[in-house]
């Protein structure tokens, strides 16, 4: 319970309206977008400048308050559920682009930039940010770096880590950090950049980035590709790698995820197929070609229907069947778990067989899409909480799908963290040495652990 002097201090920081504490106004900042039990907070601030963050911390740091950095709450490893009840400090009143420069090819944006924003204002300059995660078009640029998020492009262009030059934060203490800047060169003092990707708001208030952008690519062209067996499209895949191919994007969908996007959309998908490539090859025209003509070579050689996008209105409708995966699987049963397993793409195939094994032992439905060029696929587990049975039987084949994937070398988590959700299997990927390592960086940066508490299992 949080006491009236200190709800007090918190309002004359930030004003009555910015600054929640009833029941009601609490429910919806007590989960995320994971499948995990919420937990209410005890007050949920929104802060509209930086000195307001730092008298907020100042304050949760003297009275021992647990303090959660919040965005758009869109993360799926429940990164941003109160454990501990305390502060939400919610970013979203910070949203502000501040630059976009041609010139030296950055942006300068705030924590509750939406992502989406970014990519348009960059675009409009002619330039191009590449990071795209599916839920680009609400979740914020803090979010992005705490969970170093990808999207479809990071086959060929990388994830958030890749963009991030800069960043300035606060410490527990209210101490103001930086680090990085905006050369392309920069050998000063520690990677604090590279230190605050990923760490799920463990280590510090993020609040301001400087982000890397790129010309925008001058040409693309996209396929859809049929396949009658989906082993065959998961070695279409490693096919193209091997060959030096770096396709744009290279995105799979299974048969139960064609069929299920094919009914709420009907935007003509072929519901016969047991898997689809959908690609694209961007950049100079030449190599656009070149890349392209390969690519199709690879796919028809391996049973592969090819379908070319001849304009921008059939290439637009390859993509909506992808963005729409995740919302059309949704509908199916009160629950969707989207899970997050990454393999290396000579092993795609493997893990595929993997998910099927797994969905029949289980009697599960497991829609499967993601992004196989990087070999980052989404088993997306369709079932309903309150059925306790089929829940259990739900978290063994969570626990089989983790065992499979580090089983191949792969990780926990390609783009969505670790949060709760996937804690308890850390250690399995990177041993007790490294989670000790975490845990001595964060209680000397945090001794009382108020930022985000028990995140990633520290």
């Amino acid at each position: 319970m949080l006491k009236q002097s200190v709800l007090r201090k918190f309002k004359e920081i930030v004003g009555e309206l910015n600054c929640w504490h009833k029941l009601e106004d609490l429910i919806s900042y007590s989960y995320d977008a994971a499948v995990e039990e919420p937990k209410i907070p005890d007050v949920v601030i929104r802060p509209n400048n930086y000195e307001q963050i730092c008298e907020v911390i100042k304050i949760c740091s003297e009275e021992g308050i647990p303090l959660i950095t919040r965005g758009a709450g869109t993360n799926l490893s429940g990164g941003t559920i109160p454990v501990r009840g305390g502060c939400v400090l919610l970013m979203t009143a910070l949203n502000k682009i501040l630059e976009i420069n041609r010139e030296d090819l950055y942006a300068v944006a705030q924590a509750g930039a939406i992502t989406f924003n970014l990519a348009q204002e960059a675009e409009k300059n002619g330039l191009f940010y590449p990071p795209d995660p599916g839920s680009m078009k609400y979740s914020t640029l803090g979010g992005n770096v705490a969970e170093n998020a990808g999207g479809l492009r990071g086959l060929k262009y990388g994830v958030t880590k890749d963009y991030l030059m800069g960043v300035k934060f606060f410490d527990m203490e209210g101490n103001f950090v930086t680090g990085g800047g905006k050369t392309v060169k920069l050998a000063t003092g520690f990677n604090i950049p590279g230190l605050m990707v990923s760490s799920e708001g463990v280590l510090g208030v993020m609040f301001e980035f400087i982000f890397k952008l790129l010309p925008k690519p001058h040409t693309s062209k996209s396929m859809l590709v049929i396949y009658k067996d989906i082993i065959k499209a998961s070695e279409t895949v490693s096919n193209i790698i091997a060959s030096k191919i770096l396709p744009a994007t290279l995105e799979l969908l299974d048969a139960f995820t064609i069929r299920t996007v094919e009914e709420a959309t009907k935007i003509g998908l072929p519901t016969d197929a047991d898997a689809l490539l959908l690609i694209e090859v961007d950049g100079h025209p030449a190599v656009v070609e070149e890349d392209f003509n390969k690519i199709k070579e690879i796919c028809i050689r391996l049973d592969g229907t090819v379908e070319v996008a001849d304009n921008a209105q059939q290439k637009d409708k390859i993509w909506e069947a992808r963005r729409k995966a995740l919302s059309c699987l949704a509908r199916i049963k009160p629950t969707v778990i989207l899970e997050d397993a990454t393999v290396p793409r000579s092993k795609l195939s493997d893990m595929m067989k993997a998910i099927r094994s797994i969905s029949a032992k289980y009697n599960l439905t497991i829609g499967t899409f993601g992004h196989a060029g990087d070999g980052n696929l989404h088993p997306t587990i369709l079932t309903d909480r309150r059925d306790k049975d089929e829940m259990e039987r739900v978290k063994k084949a969570i626990d089989d799908i983790f065992e499979a994937a580090l089983k191949l070398d792969g990780t926990l988590s390609g783009e969505h963290g670790i949060g709760i959700a996937k804690s308890k299997y850390l250690e399995k990927e990177v041993g007790k040495g490294t989670i000790l390592f975490m845990k001595k960086l964060k209680y000397g940066l945090d001794p009382k652990n108020l930022l985000n508490p028990y995140k990633m299992g520290i």
